[in-house]
């Protein structure tokens, strides 16, 4: 599934963090970098998307 959302990032990359992540913060982060240039939210996108969350 996550290769899925990192295709869909390349090219929307809001819609990838939103598929993982909803619209919390790091959507919100991700569609202003998105909107400063493709290139830094393509970035953000793959990096949220392909992080481990930290066991509790």
């Amino acid at each position: 599934m996550d290769l899925i959302r990192i295709i869909l990032s390349l090219f929307v990359p809001p819609l990838g963090v939103f598929l993982e992540v909803g619209l919390g913060k790091h959507f919100w982060i991700n569609l202003i970098l998105t909107l400063l240039g493709w290139l830094p939210g393509v970035v953000h996108a793959i990096w949220i998307i392909t992080r481990r969350p930290e066991p509790a």
